[in-house]
């Protein structure tokens, strides 16, 4: 992305979404021009609007909080919003997440940020009914944000950076938070050893959301059985990836009381997946990726009714709260050897 938009002294929405667009610079859909005044709102209180937040592939970019500024008025957000996009990608910057990994494939796996701590409250990101879809001001233009970084300064565009063969919706926007209030268990921030009240944004490469139906389960077996079935499609590429790769089962708030009414912990979840979510390797050989990659060695390969594990490990199970009334819960699959990353939000930039 060139300096340009940096001293764009034009403010007619019409003529800068079509002119950006025409220039490869927006998502499609229309943008808010980043005028010098708005780019300085934004950057309002920030003490070094130079400063390095990460080198983004595939084009290796220089994010700074500056051009993360821009993109953010673009992308419609309100200043208070920066620190959570700044955030986000400071996340997405760190080696573990293996950023190139999801900006470069042909997969159509995107970033997924789920806001946890007080924050959300505050800046009103929404992990409630509806949460993956439209409606919710922050959800949308903190997602929004992180995406059009992604393109404009790591170069992920659609048929040039980004080879993914379709996409999918996430890569408009793709940011929820947690329902801490109807979570029975500690919320995911305190899995990873922050405290209650920190604030902190986790990244995770996923594909779109899978649907999980089960509204007559009343046991904890019988619900998570359900999910359990529905990680293990062949066509995904967990059971083809790396041992460090994850899964993601985002459930609902009445799943989770009454798998957690059955006295199940979270440790109590990951073990049952891990024991049910397998597939035969007679199975594996008939799907999509058989004999593509070199075969995983953590699995027992010795004989074709060995029974193995759509992740290589129970902790590799990413178990997160979020959504409205109603019985569906949520599967989110990833790909290659990304991993999961959470980060503090700073309070100040």
């Amino acid at each position: 992305m060139s300096t340009a938009p940096l001293t764009l002294d034009v403010d007619d929405v019409d003529e800068v979404s079509w002119e950006y667009a025409r220039r490869g610079w927006s998502d499609g859909l229309p943008i808010v021009p980043p005028t010098p005044e708005r780019v300085a709102r934004m950057l309002a209180g920030v003490t070094d609007p130079e400063r390095l937040i990460a080198v983004l592939p595939p084009r290796n970019g220089r994010a700074t909080i500056e051009m993360i500024a821009v993109n953010a008025v673009m992308a419609g957000c309100r200043p208070e919003y920066l620190r959570v996009v700044v955030a986000a990608l400071t996340a997405l910057g760190q080696p573990a997440f293996n950023l190139r990994s999801i900006q470069a494939t042909t997969h159509p796996a995107s970033p997924l940020l789920i806001v946890n701590g007080p924050i959300r409250q505050e800046l009103g990101v929404h992990g409630g009914s509806g949460c993956f879809g439209a409606g919710f001001l922050a959800n949308a233009t903190i997602g929004r944000a992180v995406r059009l970084v992604l393109r404009n300064v790591g170069g992920g565009i659609p048929g040039s950076g980004d080879r993914a063969t379709h996409g999918h919706p996430g890569k408009y926007s793709y940011c929820i938070a947690e329902n801490e209030e109807e979570n029975p268990w500690q919320p995911l921030h305190v899995d990873r050893g922050f405290d209650a009240g920190a604030n902190t944004v986790t990244v995770i490469g996923c594909e779109a959301p899978h649907n999980i139906n089960n509204h007559v389960g009343d046991t904890a077996e019988h619900i998570l059985g359900t999910c359990a079935d529905g990680m293990i499609d062949l066509g995904t590429n967990n059971p083809f990836a790396t041992k460090t790769t994850q899964m993601t089962l985002v459930l609902c708030p009445e799943h989770a009381a009454t798998v957690a009414g059955d006295g199940w912990s979270k440790d109590d979840v990951r073990k049952y997946l891990y024991e049910r979510a397998r597939r035969t390797l007679r199975e594996l050989k008939t799907g999509g990726l058989w004999n593509m990659h070199s075969w995983p060695n953590w699995y027992d390969v010795e004989h074709d009714d060995a029974r193995l594990p759509v992740v290589s490990d129970p902790s590799n199970f990413v178990i997160v709260v979020a959504g409205g009334e109603g019985k569906h819960s949520t599967v989110l699959p990833t790909t290659g050897s990304t991993r999961s990353v959470t980060v503090e939000i700073p309070a100040l930039l």
